[in-house]
This record gives structure tokens, sequence and C-alpha cells, in this order.
């Protein structure tokens, strides 16, 4: 009953195999491969247009780079207040880009109200040396507590950033779940909508580790090319990452583990809707749930088995918590099934 974090997961088997399959022989270093260069193609492919794209080694460092190819002296890139990039990344933005700053944003559940949006940027207009300026939004799809932006959400902090000239960055750490969840094609959740740039996801999603930054803005390639290999993010064997991006996108592997993903989150939350001891915060809409809980019936599930958080109350929740409760979060991934949720149902129901 693992459901601390999709990254606890394994490797998909035919993922593991396409490893395999590229373990031996000789190949060119350094993203200049065969299959490096059939996998940038299939990208583009599989966004319907051409894409400049880079293999990073983590999550973290997608998002970092991704900021720094649009840095300025002063720069401030505004994002949500719960983000991963503020939370979670231990300042890695700032540091890739030399001291720029981030500026959280508010809005509810974990995704940047516009009007919060606005308001910010007006603050940073017209340019002001002592305060700096902006120089990138970015949001996260789905986001740090499990919903997910519609579009019309996206457009509506596109136009914004669009108006006021900054590029828009798409943290895409579990960027499939977002996009089955809301069964668009990729183009539709991404560059159709005004973003610029993507940090793509593969290693919560069945990878073993297969990051990527996916450029639409052409022009910044070449600079982004240097700034990976600055920060130590160029890998010589790339073929290994690229082998597993051509293993997680054949026949459609990455759609169907995030479906099952969030699958199994829909299970888990009907199992946790029909429990007395928990009840659901909100609503999951891709493959985290959260529940409150009494903190002695979390510590028995705890004990007899089952990983998960506790978590911080997220800006807009408006529940109510008891003193005797508190907030915790469960996340499904490709390798979780039916029995394992259907245990913790057994758990919590007693």
């Amino acid at each position: 009953m693992f459901f601390a974090s999709d990254n606890w997961a394994g490797a998909h088997p035919k993922i593991a195999a396409g490893l395999a399959a590229n373990a031996a022989g000789f190949s060119t270093a350094y993203g200049d491969g065969d299959l490096d260069r059939a996998v940038y193609e299939r990208f583009s492919e599989i966004f319907e247009r051409e894409v400049a794209v880079f293999f990073v080694a983590t999550g973290t460092a997608a998002n970092s780079l991704s900021l720094a190819a649009y840095n300025k002296t002063g720069g401030i890139s505004l994002c949500h207040r719960e983000s991963h990039i503020v939370e979670d990344e231990c300042g890695a933005p700032e540091f890739f880009t030399g001291g720029s700053r981030l500026l959280p944003v508010g809005g509810a559940l974990g995704r940047i109200d516009p009007q919060e949006l606005e308001q910010a940027l007006r603050r940073l207009e017209p340019e002001f040396v002592h305060a700096g300026r902006a120089m990138a939004v970015s949001l996260t799809q789905s986001t740090e507590i499990g919903t997910v932006y519609s579009l019309d959400e996206i457009d509506r902090i596109s136009a914004l950033a669009r108006r006021h000239k900054l590029p828009l960055h798409m943290d895409g750490a579990r960027f499939a779940n977002a996009l089955v969840s809301l069964d668009v094609a990729p183009a539709e959740m991404t560059w159709k909508r005004g973003v610029d740039i993507v940090s793509f996801g593969g290693t919560k999603n069945g990878c073993w580790c297969a990051e990527a930054v996916v450029l639409f803005d052409l022009d910044r390639a070449r600079e982004l090319a240097f700034l990976r290999k600055r920060s130590a993010q160029l890998l010589s064997k790339s073929r290994f990452i690229a082998a597993q991006f051509d293993a997680y996108f054949k026949g459609g592997l990455w759609l169907e583990t995030a479906r099952h993903a969030n699958a199994m989150a829909a299970r888990l939350s009907a199992v946790i809707d029909a429990s007395a001891q928990a009840r659901l915060a909100w609503q999951p809409q891709a493959n985290e749930v959260f529940a409150i809980m009494k903190k002695a019936d979390a510590e028995k599930a705890q004990a007899a088995g089952a990983a998960f958080y506790d978590w911080h109350l997220p800006s807009g929740f408006d529940g109510r918590i008891a003193g005797d409760e508190a907030l915790y979060r469960f996340v499904t991934s490709f390798a979780t099934t039916p029995e394992a949720v259907d245990r913790f149902g057994d758990l919590i129901a007693r």
C-alpha cells in the first residue's frame, strides 16, 4: 500500500526492457546518437510542431534551466505560492539563474488566480531598478495538490503573460496525468495556449530517470544548450534517457500509465469517500488524493503498512479540520494495484 509518492514506484517493465535493449554496443555521445535524434523527432510529432528537446536528470533541473533560458538581470518569475519551484527545490531556480527571484502568487487549491497574477504584474511595471523586473510566469500542470488547470484557465494566464511580454513556463512533472485528465492533445495544453517552454516529466510516470526541457521558442535553443552544459546536466550517455522516452512513447504507453494512475486515484477517492474514518478534502483530478483523517487513525493505517504523508493546508481550502485531525496526501502510480487500494479501504473501513 505505497501511496507516499509516485517517485517510490519503480520502472515500467517495457521501459526497463528498452534500457536493456540499448545497453550494449556503441553510440555517439552527448545527445547526438541515432536514438537521441529519433526521440527528438518523436517529441515534435507528439507536439505537432518542431520543438527543441534537452534531456536532463531531474525535474528540478528542468524547471531551473527553463527559467534560466529567459533570465534577466534583476529578474523575477511569478508562480503559485505552493508550487514545487518555491517550496521544494532548495533555491535551485535562483541558483541556476544567478540570483533571479521567485514571486509567489495566490490562488485556490494550487492554481494561480489570474486576478492576483495581474495585480502582481502591475506592481512590477513600469520596471523599477530597486524592485527588479518580471521575466517569466510559471504554472504547474497538474498542480502540487492534484488539481488541473482547464484549457480556459491556461488561456487566461497566458493572455496575461503575453500582455506583459513574458514567456510562460509549464512545470509538467505530472504532464501526462494532467493531459489524460483533460483528454486533450499535448499541443492543445501547451503551445496552442501560449506556453513557451515545458518541463516534461517521465520519472513519476514509469520511467527510471527521464526528464526533458521542451522548448517551443526555437530561438532560445542555442542558449539553452550552453546553460545545460554549464549546469552539469549534459549527460554523456544520453541514449539511456532516449531509450526510456522511446519506450515511454511507443504504443502510447505514457498515456496508458497515466490513465491507470488516475484511475487508481479515483478508486482510492471512492474508498475514502465511503469510509467512516476519513473524508476527501477535495475531489482529485489527477493522481494525487488528499484526505482528512484523525491522526490516531492515520498512524494505525501507517503501522499496518500503508505509506502516505501528512500535508500542509493549501490556500483556498475552506474545509474544517479538528484538532485531532490532519490533512494527508496519497499518490498513485502506474504500479498501484486495485488490490492495494482495496486493502487500504479495508483498513479505514474498520
